[in-house]
């Protein structure tokens, strides 16, 4: 389709009479939806259409990033709904990629509806217009699927009439694949189930060769495969190491207002995409955060002003990420590395899909290894842990809640939910409801060669990776290898073809700008306002909210704290000043009076030495009133909220009868490392309950964000 990237910027549908009067209805199909008589296929297009509507065909679509796969199901949808087929379903792996799908498709004149999280419909809501034929496209999660209210009602009706199935992201059905989702799994189960005849359609721009052929097994053995080239015409690609943070903060602040339109820049975490948006902000850039924890308004907001240009830059995690369809993204620069040439594919692709001209950045930092190795080595729940939950479900005599699961296994709350995930796409447990499950009859051996063979082969992805970075040939030519195309050559145009490497002299000042500005970004402590079981925390005893220092372990300050705790057994005095600057700037009302702190077993002389230097640079009398009644276990090792709190409960005394009532004013409560926040939020009640107003916690580092 000549004039349009995935129908995102096609004109509202129009009447007949604007339909040039030819004998091809596909092509009459496409310019009545989209109002425009001169519109033309892109090559494959017409033919991927015909082998849905007219083939009936199992189709297994792999073209690149902005050829217009939602072109051929919007049109398939269309024409399929003219002779009597049900709505088409639409899996959509992320939410952001709905809302575009959504978007163009009711452009096209297509009556759309979607459940999810973000959004308020209900399952009898979308009965009642199935019923009423009042839906075109219903466009749902692989989690959707999952959930017994829509499995049992929804799918029932959907199957009396069904038509076009659409699996979008196809890659993620397949565990090979860089963003396997264990739901995905339910979808070739699914499908295995329908009868030959119905139109299935999956697709993705980021399969290899590996992954095309687990797919295909999902949309089931009769599937047929259409691949076209990957390369990205007019998409220029640079590489370039700078191992420190602020290195690449300052190489920003100097570079991306150069760089052409408005773009995206990527981070790994969360924490990353608030530090990176702030930075750019305090330099006069025009830029936002977005991520998961952001409300829905928020990334609305900064969708609607990337597309439309008023933007400049939107700092993002991969929330942002496949699918995203926004013709005039000018460039994508990545702070850190993705962890394969895959993930990059798909994320530097968002840039330039309806220009001529875009540009693709990846700076690659120290930390950038180590944050995707850890993201490898959790990715799949362990034997013990697995069988730990399932010696659990053994035991009971009923469904579990997640929660009453939790109080018996030391797991993370995400593992947790990781591990229910896995067993109840294999079949060994059953969702009951909501997020209840209860052991099913079906056997269960742990895949330890399967497993064994994914971390394998994610270790070789992450390899590629740094070699794709080092790489001293065409870039872009590397990436369609990568995904098994070998129809492309040069591409004259990233920086390597080009022999011109991307600007790398940084402003000294400019640098020393951003290692101050990485210095003072404070973390914020929240106060806890439940307990494990589920009760409320009552407001007279619950923490102020509170603020940290730096992250564990990060540039300058975080490796200052665990240089202190591991080797030398001392605070340095920079961090002291450090969190008297953090104090001050912060400047919590009513205003702190004095300052006592978390007594430790393990460390007894290293908190409270650096509780009265700091007691003393902030002028405050130091209190020595906590004490230990009993041993506990250190709370890195209590991987849940239910541990972490039956840990330290009744483990702490507060001793205020040595001090006078207006000593008992609003405190800091200091700590080193915070971590579940169970430990302030106990001593913190202790104080409540012993006259101090206000408690606000404080500590040097956090080793949870």
């Amino acid at each position: 389709m000549a004039e349009s990237s995935d129908c995102g910027d096609v004109t509202p549908a129009c009447d007949t009479s604007c339909v040039t009067d030819t004998p091809d209805a596909i092509l009459d199909a496409l310019r009545q939806l989209t109002g425009n008589t001169e519109v033309t296929f892109h090559d494959g297009q017409r033919e991927a259409i015909e082998a849905l509507v007219y083939d009936r065909a199992r189709l297994l679509l792999v073209q690149r990033t902005g050829w217009g796969k939602s072109a051929v199901y919007f049109v398939a949808t269309h024409l399929l709904r003219k002779e009597g087929l049900g709505p088409t379903l639409l899996i959509s792996p992320l939410l952001v990629l709905m809302r575009n799908q959504i978007a163009a498709a009711e452009r096209l004149g297509l009556r759309t509806f979607t459940i999810n999280s973000d959004s308020d419909a209900t399952v009898d809501e979308l009965l009642s217009l199935i019923d009423s034929d009042e839906v075109d496209l219903l466009v749902v999660s692989p989690e959707r699927l999952a959930n017994p209210e829509f499995a049992n009602k929804v799918m029932p009706v959907i199957g009396r009439r069904p038509g076009l199935t659409v699996v979008d992201e196809v890659h993620c059905i397949s565990d090979w694949g860089h963003d396997f989702r264990p739901d995905y799994r339910r979808i070739g189960n699914m499908l295995s189930s329908f009868p030959e005849g119905l139109p299935i359609l999956g697709c993705t721009a980021t399969a290899n060769q590996r992954v095309v052929q687990d797919a295909r097994e999902q949309l089931g053995h009769s599937s047929v495969v259409q691949r076209g080239p990957l390369a990205r015409a007019g998409l220029s690609l640079g590489s370039l190491e700078l191992s420190q943070q602020s290195d690449r903060l300052a190489w920003m602040a100097e570079n991306l207002s150069n760089l052409p339109g408005s773009g995206i820049v990527y981070c790994l975490t969360i924490r990353d995409v608030e530090i990176v948006a702030a930075w750019l902000q305090s330099e006069g850039l025009d830029a936002r955060p977005y991520h998961a924890n952001l409300t829905v308004d928020w990334k609305l907001e900064s969708e609607r002003m990337l597309l439309d240009g008023s933007l400049k830059i939107l700092v993002a995690t991969t929330a942002l990420g496949m699918g995203y369809d926004n013709p005039a993204i000018g460039f994508v620069v990545h702070y850190q590395s993705p962890g394969s040439v895959v993930h990059y594919y798909q994320q530097v692709g968002r840039a330039g899909r309806a220009l001529s001209n875009s540009k693709g950045v990846l700076l690659r930092g120290a930390e950038d290894d180590g944050i995707v190795s850890w993201f490898i080595d959790s990715a799949f729940p362990s034997e013990e842990e697995i069988q730990t939950v399932l010696r659990v479900l053994n035991a009971a005599e009923g469904p579990l809640s997640i929660y009453a699961i939790e109080a018996h296994v030391n797991l993370k709350h995400g593992v947790l939910e990781n591990v229910l995930k896995q067993l109840d796409v294999a079949g060994a447990i059953r969702r009951v409801r909501g997020q209840t499950y209860e052991r099913t009859l079906a056997t269960w051996e742990y895949p330890k060669e399967h497993v064994a063979e994914l971390n394998r082969l994610r270790k070789e992805e992450l390899a590629q990776m740094r070699a794709y970075a080092a790489f001293d040939g065409c870039r872009m030519a590397f990436l369609a290898a990568a995904l098994d195309d070998e129809s492309i050559g040069d591409c004259g145009i990233c920086d390597n073809c080009q022999q011109l490497p991307l600007p790398s002299e940084l402003d000294s000042n400019a640098v020393q700008r951003a290692q101050r500005f990485l210095s003072g970004q404070f973390g914020k402590i929240k106060p806890r306002k439940k307990v494990p079981s589920g009760g409320l925390i009552a407001e007279v005893d619950q923490l102020a909210p509170g603020r940290f220092l730096t992250v564990w372990g990060s540039e300058d300050l975080g490796k200052l704290v665990q240089r202190g705790k591991q080797e030398d057994g001392y605070f340095d005095d920079r961090l002291v000043d450090a969190m008297v600057t953090m104090i001050r700037d912060w400047s919590p009302t009513p205003a702190t009076a004095a300052l006592t702190f978390v007594p430790s077993e393990r460390h007894p002389t290293l908190v409270s030495d650096f509780a009265r230097r700091l007691a003393n640079a902030l002028g405050i009398p130091l209190l020595d009133i906590v004490s230990k009644l009993r041993p506990t276990a250190p709370q890195k090792t209590m991987s849940n909220s239910y541990h972490q709190y039956r840990n330290v409960s009744g483990a702490f005394a507060v001793t205020t009868s040595a001090l006078a009532p207006l000593e008992l004013g609003p405190v800091l409560l200091l700590d080193d490392i915070v971590d579940s926040g169970w430990t302030m939020a106990e001593i913190g009640r202790l104080l409540l309950q012993s006259g101090f107003p206000v408690v606000y916690p404080v500590a040097l580092a956090s080793s949870a964000s």
